[in-house]
């Protein structure tokens, strides 16, 4: 028997007894002291690293990381529970609501033949559900989105209403326009001009992305990873050899680069 835990629950309402009471007097000093501004970083932490056991399609650890990343919902919701704000039952309340909502060829009459009109659907309930108007068809996202997936959203909120191009071509040539006006500001040499270019590049190949369905976040973090591991391969040769990493031609580390290159590809 665990002390102070309700041995009847299980599952989540377990889950929950168990933050209650490390939040409790005579529980843990360091969870008692937490509030939701303290657990933001963690709560991004948790979702990246549920990202990284996806990617590796690794059963195990996804399975922990999903528990560690449920772990933060609840934790702010028993936070609200002792500060008054609202209850972890009402959280569920709201979820619950809104997703019998937002469904209503699920949970009513209406009929919804693909996930594009679903999709579209869903944005105009999710609009009539404001208090106040939109501003903006590309207000309403978070501030703090990573940038790459936040130029995909946008893109995708513009091309809902017709604002988007016909052919993959026509991006295409588009990327290669900000390419060029990019080599004319770094001959100009003005920071501010290269910047302002460098970001139109960066959004018409995100743009790109997403017209070939591709997501930008997700092609940048594989290829991040692929050179994470490739450049390890360099550092790991060039430690056997006994060859200090600092001494080496950029003629060695291509050679190396090129073979962990070959050794993934007939993976």
């Amino acid at each position: 028997m665990e002390q102070g835990i309700i041995v009847e629950s299980n599952g989540f309402n377990r889950l929950v007894e168990i933050m209650r009471r490390l939040r409790a007097p005579g529980g843990c000093p360091w969870d008692a002291e937490q509030t939701h501004d303290s657990l933001k970083r963690y709560l991004v932490e948790e979702c990246y690293e549920v990202i990284e056991a996806i990617d590796n399609n690794n059963a195990i650890h996804l399975k922990e990381e999903l528990g560690d990343l449920l772990l933060q919902p609840v934790f702010h919701g028993v936070i609200a529970e002792q500060t008054g704000q609202f209850t972890i039952d009402e959280i569920i309340d709201t979820v619950c609501a809104k997703l019998i909502r937002r469904h209503p060829h699920v949970f009513g009459s209406m009929v919804i033949r693909n996930s594009e009109e679903q999709i579209e659907n869903w944005d105009k309930i999710k609009q009539s559900e404001k208090k106040a108007p939109q501003p903006s068809l590309l207000s309403g996202l978070p501030p703090d989105l990573p940038a790459l997936l936040k130029a995909q959203k946008i893109t995708e909120k513009a091309a809902r209403v017709g604002f988007d191009w016909e052919k993959t071509e026509h991006v295409i040539e588009k990327v290669q326009e900000e390419m060029e006006e990019l080599s004319q500001a770094i001959k100009t040499g003005n920071t501010r001009h290269i910047k302002w270019e460098l970001g139109d590049l960066l959004f018409a190949i995100v743009n790109l992305g997403r017209f070939l369905g591709v997501n930008s976040e997700d092609a940048l973090r594989e290829s991040i990873g692929r050179f994470t591991r490739r450049f390890s391969h360099i550092e790991e040769t060039m430690r056997n050899k006994g060859i200090d990493l600092q001494d080496a031609t950029l003629e060695e580390m291509e050679i190396l680069w090129h073979e962990a290159k070959s050794i993934e590809n007939k993976v």
